[in-house]
């Protein structure tokens, strides 16, 4: 498999993966469909699923919010880290890659755990803080458009309840981060949340070179 991480010799991921990644058939075969489709580059790596199932359980997550579903890679992997009653929050604005996404939900048995939204998550966000959902969540994924994902990280810090986790993906941007030169907005939204974040006495932080770089913020 080649590397699902920028940041990674191909020979040390191969090794990671043959140690450590315990993808079933239902995972396999949701990650070889979406490698077929055009937006492939979009699915996360096996391993950053199987870590953040992980982190899902290490925080005994019960509910859950996921910002940008794709094909359904990452909501499986956390959908199946909940209890069985749990909830996850999925947030997208495409049916046509979640229709992807709930046939293998339900393949999983997971889809009973899924609350599918499609519109602006921001707007699904905001909706959830009227009803009074403040500090009922917590744990959230956010892969979704990246210049939003500050407003992201307000709304969920909103949502999730002391001691709650808030994972963000691609905040590396494949090494662009770096170039303090640049006007590409989405490579500038990630310099103003990485530092942010850095500084933001709200969170406990950690940056890690995983896959395209997550981070990781719990709230306080």
């Amino acid at each position: 498999m080649s590397s699902g991480s920028n940041f990674v010799d191909d020979r040390i991921y191969d090794y990671i993966l043959s140690v450590s990644l315990r993808e079933d058939d239902i995972l396999r075969e949701l990650r070889e469909e979406t490698s077929s489709m055009a937006m492939a580059v979009m699915q996360i790596a096996p391993d950053q699923g199987q870590f953040m199932a992980l982190l899902a359980q290490l925080v005994n997550a019960q509910n859950a919010i996921e910002i940008g579903v794709f094909t359904g890679y990452s909501s499986l992997c956390v959908a199946r880290a909940l209890p069985p009653d749990g909830k996850l929050l999925c947030c997208d604005v495409s049916e046509e890659w979640t229709a992807v996404a709930q046939r293998y939900w339900q393949r999983a048995g997971v889809e009973e755990k899924i609350e599918l939204v499609l519109q602006p998550a921001t707007q699904t966000l905001q909706q959830r803080i009227a009803d009074g959902e403040r500090g009922v969540y917590d744990f959230a994924f956010v892969d979704a458009d990246k210049e939003n994902y500050d407003n992201y990280f307000e709304l969920c810090l909103e949502l999730l309840r002391p001691g709650g986790l808030i994972v963000f993906d691609n905040v590396l941007w494949s090494g662009d981060v770096l170039d303090t030169s640049t006007d590409d907005p989405e490579t500038v939204a990630f310099q103003k949340l990485n530092a942010k974040l850095h500084h933001d006495p709200r969170v406990d932080i950690s940056l890690l070179p995983v896959a395209d770089g997550l981070y990781l913020a719990r709230k306080r």
